[in-house]
């Protein structure tokens, strides 16, 4: 018998796809999904990801998965685009919890952006779990908290797939390029 829906996930997806990233994993949206779902009790998931207009195919597939996508307009930055979602996901997991849309949320980032919210959430008794894609950057914001982490590495299976050697290869030059950027000399 499948759990009564009634718990919401706010996912701060570029710190999970680059957060995963670096413990070598690429997160699998369809798996992620089920995972929330069947592990967690998630009805409503929420990816605040920075829009782009040349990823149309890549937000109408995360629709079509299940996700409901909350955007941030981006700007260029000396790497690159930046879209900060932060603000987004603390004020949306805030209005849902005061207007009573979930029972407990899954707060998936390892950013300490977020301890606040953690910290809010623990206090009314609505935090499930802070869901953190790595080990190595986890902030201590949220460490030291009285959340439940899980680190989503330990369930790799569930969430992701191994980077395939030509996607390590390319970030390993894309690390490489910044390093240059850097130091030019």
């Amino acid at each position: 018998m499948q759990k009564e829906l009634l718990n919401s996930a706010y996912i701060d997806n570029t710190n999970l796809y680059k957060g995963l990233e670096t413990e070598g994993f690429r997160v699998d949206y369809v798996k992620l999904r089920t995972y929330l779902t069947e592990r967690y009790a998630v009805k409503t998931a929420y990816i605040f990801i920075g829009f782009l207009p040349n990823k149309a195919d890549l937000y109408r597939r995360l629709q079509e998965q299940g996700f409901t996508l909350i955007f941030k307009p981006t700007v260029p930055n000396s790497t690159g685009t930046k879209g900060n979602c932060d603000g987004e996901l603390i004020l949306q997991a805030t209005v849902d919890f005061y207007e009573k849309k979930y029972t407990k949320a899954v707060i998936v980032t390892s950013d300490g952006d977020f301890a606040c919210l953690v910290n809010f959430l623990i206090e009314k008794d609505a935090l499930d779990s802070v869901q953190s894609p790595t080990y190595k950057k986890c902030s201590t914001l949220l460490t030291r908290s009285k959340a439940r982490i899980v680190f989503l590495p330990e369930v790799a299976n569930s969430v992701s797939r191994p980077l395939t050697q030509q996607e390590l290869e390319v970030i390993k030059i894309k690390i490489e390029e910044k390093e240059k950027a850097k130091n030019p000399n």
